[in-house]
């Protein structure tokens, strides 16, 4: 772990596969946190993939520390709600800013980096760019693992919304959302450095 600024940059398919270690690395730990060990096991088959099409779409992004990735997430102007492998129709229609929210998705931090403000810097870049783009609001599904950022950072809870996956497996999880105008009024203390 470098003493250099966390930088957060665009993901690109040549860092899917760190991504995907990411992601198992921190279900594997943090994930325990909330999930038993079938549901973890699980999650790894069907969760713990990163989805390409954010990447291609610009929207999602990564954490370094020198060349390592040390945490992922993103945002999405699609209708999909949670990365994995299931598929659903329409879900890849474009949502309308002015009367639907854009997604935060699949954020997540290595465990030996998790609470140093690294998930918080790629959210609040994840918000910057969905506002940019007209979105007046923001929804995502939070594993039970991860609601305080979440809540930390101004979201509140919508309703459960448990995700079951293709093995019949589910995942008890939280739908949050927030305005727009809430993300503004968040600060952070060390800005990202970005690329």
């Amino acid at each position: 772990m470098s003493l250099e600024p966390i930088l957060i940059r665009a993901a690109t398919r040549a860092d899917i596969e760190s991504i995907a270690a990411v992601m198992r690395a921190s279900l594997l730990s943090l994930g325990r946190n909330a999930y038993d060990e079938r549901q973890i096991a699980s999650a790894l088959l069907y969760i713990a993939r990163p989805d390409e099409q954010l990447i291609d779409d610009g929207t999602f992004f990564v954490a370094v520390d020198g060349e390592e990735i040390v945490g992922c997430g993103g945002w999405s102007r699609r209708r999909k709600v949670y990365s994995g492998s299931a598929a659903a129709y329409g879900e890849q229609e474009p949502l309308d800013p002015a009367t639907e929210p854009a997604r935060i998705r699949a954020m997540f931090v290595r465990p030996e980096w998790a609470r140093r403000g690294i998930g918080r810097q790629i959210l609040q870049h994840a918000e910057e760019q969905a506002a940019a783009e007209g979105f007046q609001s923001l929804r995502l599904v939070a594993m039970r693992s991860a609601g305080a950022i979440y809540e930390a950072a101004g979201y509140r809870k919508v309703a459960d919304s448990p995700i079951t996956l293709e093995d019949g497996v589910v995942l008890d999880c939280t739908l949050m959302g927030k305005s727009i105008d809430d993300s503004k009024t968040q600060v952070l203390a060390n800005p990202p450095v970005l690329a």
